[in-house]
């Protein structure tokens, strides 16, 4: 290559040098996609998000597998939901990670159901019931009010973590929660006609959401939590809803749909396949689509079920 092609090359590289962010990503690793959803809804492209799980896994079924480790391992903040959901697999990668910053207790460690009141805490433990968590139902992304709970506490972390972009964490939660709040009127409104709805549920999962939308759940396909329903438990569903009638029947993207199909199927019942969590259906891509999306999939299901 001759002088004169070297001299523009070299002349060029401080200008893309001054073209790079000043500012590296802060990395944050995030049990489920919902809280990957908010911490990018919070911090934009002053953030790195990355979710241990997706939508269509059970997340309390996943392995401590090394490409998850290593992401622990670098991460600035770990993001859960807490509550024992992920007991099975997030204390290995915390201990494998060697990771200080993001071990329990420490500023990069944030545990979502932690800052929200809990359901169906149970009054003793008995681990023969099944997958019963002691700190009572984990699920709590499926109820807005939750997530509005979270996401200041989330936004406080990361000004924390980050305080030279304290205040664009601050500008991007207060513009999120304008938003979400007046998103949560508009879900509101349009969620009414579903109160006192009895609904039938393949797993307990969706306590919050029931709570938030006044659902009633007559029954629940798993006979334990975490525990496939046998052909029997479920004739004997089928016969509680002859005394006690559901409008249609729930279950999650990530579970198998067999059973609640069948109840479907045999009671009369719309079967209705929710998001669950981000990216659960097509209209869930970020967390205004999830409550979206659920709304448009009950209301649609209960006008059916008249």
């Amino acid at each position: 290559m001759s002088k004169f092609k070297i001299f523009p090359a070299l002349w060029a590289l401080p200008l893309a040098l001054l073209a790079l962010p000043s500012h590296a990503a802060l990395r944050v690793f995030a049990c489920e996609p919902e809280w990957a959803a908010l911490a990018q809804e919070l911090g934009g492209n002053l953030v790195e998000t990355s979710s241990a799980t997706t939508a269509l896994q059970d997340p309390h079924q996943i392995q401590a597998k090394p490409s998850l480790i290593a992401r622990v391992r670098n991460a600035d903040l770990v993001v859960c939901t807490g509550a024992e959901l992920e007991i099975g697999w997030l204390p290995p990668l915390l201990q494998q990670s060697g990771n200080a910053r993001v071990q329990a207790g420490q500023p990069g460690n944030l545990a979502a159901a932690d800052l929200v009141g809990k359901l169906e805490v149970p009054t003793q433990l008995d681990r023969s019931q099944g997958d019963v968590h002691a700190a009572g139902n984990p699920h709590i992304q499926t109820d807005p009010r939750n997530i509005a709970t979270v996401a200041p506490a989330l936004g406080a972390r990361l000004q924390q973590l980050d305080p030279a972009n304290a205040t664009q964490y601050a500008k991007r939660q207060a513009d999120f929660s304008l938003r979400w709040q007046q998103a949560m009127v508009r879900w509101a409104a349009r969620a009414a006609p579903l109160k006192g709805t009895t609904v039938a549920s393949q797993h307990k999962g969706f306590a919050y959401l029931y709570d938030w939308l006044g659902l009633k759940e007559i029954a629940v396909l798993e006979p334990k939590p975490g525990i496939e329903p046998t052909v029997s438990h479920l004739q004997g569903v089928l016969a509680t809803l002859k005394t006690q009638p559901a409008r249609m029947v729930i279950y999650a993207a990530y579970q198998d749909p067999r059973s609640s199909e069948w109840l479907s199927k045999n009671a009369g019942i719309p079967v209705v396949k929710l998001p669950f969590t981000v990216g659960g259906s097509d209209g869930a891509k970020d967390l205004f689509g999830l409550f979206d999306d659920t709304l448009a999939r009950l209301t649609a299901a209960a006008a059916a079920a008249k």
